[in-house]
């Protein structure tokens, strides 16, 4: 397969407000051992990607510092050592960086066949949220049957997912969001209860929904500004992941008191930092678990804009607003 000696990618010249992105031209990326380069046809636009563009996310040393964590498209190029992949095969790719450019190179252990039935669009809308859901909700936190599960942002990229996915796997859910309509959404995505919290005080209404108990399981990407409160939201045993701060990350003055009592654990984790190996061995239990739900119907990608390449400053504006319900992505 011949290759064009150049391609168009998102240049980020320096830190700062969307505005610093434009749209460049440059060499394609060359497949290392154990890679493949896909031509990408849709890239996902996800809260990582603000974070490196605002420049508290460097992207890690061996990776491409080209913006963009998820793709879907066509292989046209293997690195040496790769076998379960051909040229010509369709998929979608958790990038370590690189997604924002006709031209993306990617770890083969990150790569996913499209699910049958999807297109670009949809294939695209699925690694990042996926691998970061699984990850840290189902193989850290532990989510099983018949537990409870309070997930914070649930018309997010993030919050859809987990949504769909815990109650495909027979927990019930909670979640929170910032509007009626949102709460709407979150509820059709399966949750038993969409809590406003600019106008509901999520763990009086947790307490409500389970007996004063509490929830098993808590998703969170607030950080500081919900920390006491998801302590005292969480019943016993359970267990509170973070997976983000956009609520800030230092907690003072905060009492730790129920982590004793009630034996909690706390977690976290972020995606890009985990080596290839860990991210193919969540590669390989989603394509075992999560696939089939996908290729059945019963789990699907929420999308809520589709956009060119060109039109990537409105994005991420955009997604600064948390004015969508689902996920952004990019045609190329």
């Amino acid at each position: 397969m011949s290759l064009p000696a150049e391609m168009r990618f998102v240049d980020l010249p320096s830190f700062g407000a969307p505005e610093v992105m434009v749209v460049s031209k440059g060499p394609l990326p060359v497949a290392r051992a154990g890679e493949i380069l896909v031509r990408v046809e849709v890239a996902g636009v996800n809260r990582p990607d603000v974070a490196q563009r605002e420049g508290s996310y460097p992207a890690p040393k061996d990776a491409s510092p080209v913006l963009g964590l998820e793709v879907a498209g066509e292989v046209v190029a293997l690195g040496e050592g790769v076998t379960e992949f051909a040229v010509g095969d369709k998929v979608c790719a958790l990038a370590n960086g690189g997604g924002y450019a006709e031209y993306c190179t990617v770890p083969a252990g990150q790569a996913l066949p499209w699910p049958k039935g999807y297109d670009a669009v949809r294939a695209a809308a699925l690694p990042e949220t996926f691998f970061t859901v699984w990850a840290n909700l189902f193989q850290m936190a532990g989510l099983t049957e018949g537990e409870t599960v309070l997930i914070h942002g649930g018309t997010s990229g993030i919050g859809t997912t987990a949504i769909q996915l815990a109650h495909a796997f027979g927990a019930r859910v909670f979640t929170t969001a910032g509007s009626k309509e949102k709460c709407e959404a979150c509820v059709k995505l399966g949750a038993t209860r969409a809590i406003n919290y600019r106008e509901e005080d999520f763990v009086t209404v947790i307490k409500e929904e389970t007996g004063k108990k509490g929830v098993d399981t808590i998703l969170d990407m607030i950080g500081a500004a919900y920390f006491e409160k998801n302590l005292a939201a969480l019943a016993k045993d359970g267990c509170l992941s973070i997976i983000a701060f956009l609520g800030g990350f230092k907690a003072e003055n905060v009492n730790l008191t129920p982590i004793m009592v009630k034996r909690l654990t706390v977690t976290g984790s972020t995606m890009r930092p985990r080596t290839a190996e860990e991210k193919r061995g969540i590669r390989d239990e989603l394509v075992a678990e999560v696939w089939p739900l996908i290729e059945s119907g019963k789990v699907a990608p929420v999308i809520h804009t589709v956009l060119p390449l060109e039109q990537v400053v409105d994005a991420h504006k955009l997604m600064e607003s948390s004015n969508h319900i689902g996920k952004i992505v990019l045609t190329l």
